[in-house]
């Protein structure tokens, strides 16, 4: 019997299984795969976020409309003025007012001019206290602030707008002409 297990372990030998070498990562390649990450992930950010809209404001979804129809009736006249330059009550009184700087106009009626109103309501500034109401853009006082190097002449005409914004026609005053485009 002796034999016989002797025989059988020439002809059925122990199958011994090779040690698994433990491999650790390397922390540098573990690094630099992040750090690869990272940057993809960034630039993709960035490219997502790259556009910024003409508009002063972004609009939301249901102030769209009214947008539309504010620049329908009043920048086919003249450049439309981003609401946030007046105060929500030079707005309500230019929409209730026939008499337009010396021009007689149709009123809006509803529910164009409700729209409209909305519109400009949600994207006007609020009056401070005691501040005299500004029809003119030149008596802004956030005009003023956002153009304090400008020397504004008087009465400031809205085509005069293009000069620095080239694309104001088109409601977009972030872009600006070369002069002015890397002004402090």
């Amino acid at each position: 019997m002796f034999n016989s297990l002797k025989l059988f372990r020439h002809t059925h030998p122990t199958v011994v299984k090779p040690r698994r070498i433990r491999q650790r990562r390397s922390p540098i390649i573990l690094f630099l795969m992040l750090l690869l990450w990272s940057l993809v992930l960034g630039w993709g950010l960035a490219q997502a976020t790259e556009t910024t809209p003409g508009t002063i404001d972004v609009i939301a979804p249901r102030y769209e409309l009214g947008q539309d129809l504010y620049l329908e009736n009043c920048a086919t006249c003249h450049i439309g003025v981003p609401p946030g330059i007046m105060p929500t009550e030079s707005w309500r009184q230019i929409l209730q007012d026939p008499e337009h700087y010396g021009i007689q106009l149709p009123l809006l009626v509803d529910p164009p001019r409700l729209l409209v109103w909305d519109y400009l309501g949600q994207y006007s500034r609020p009056e401070a206290e005691g501040e005299q109401i500004p029809f003119r853009i030149e008596e802004s006082r956030y005009f003023k602030a956002l153009h304090p190097r400008v020397e504004l002449l008087q009465p400031t005409r809205l085509g005069s707008c293009i000069s620095c914004h080239p694309s104001a026609e088109q409601f977009n005053f972030r872009s600006l002409s070369p002069e002015w485009e890397d002004a402090p």
